[in-house]
């Protein structure tokens, strides 16, 4: 197996890890540190072996991290509706 993939594999166990652990901030902080390294490993995995694997290594990280996910959804959402701008 690739060091990609090793490093994909490993993110995915530490994120399972981090979020059995009580937290205060509800795990908004491990998941900004996680989504900071996950995102260029993912970027590697899509480098390394292509469309379809790196697209099954992106969505498994987006559903370890859904919340973060749900709420950019949601901002773009608005953003694109126009709803809360203030000028």
């Amino acid at each position: 197996m690739s060091l990609p993939l090793v490093l994909a594999f490993i993110w995915i166990i530490v994120t399972n890890f981090i979020a059995v652990l009580p937290s205060k901030d509800h795990h908004w902080t491990a998941a900004y540190i996680l989504i900071a390294i996950g995102l260029p490993i993912a970027g590697w995995v899509f480098w390394a072996h292509g469309l379809w694997i790196g697209l099954a290594v992106f969505i498994a990280g987006a559903s370890m991290l859904h919340w973060p996910v749900r709420y950019l959804y949601r901002w773009i959402k608005r953003k694109l509706r126009g709803e809360g701008d203030e000028s």
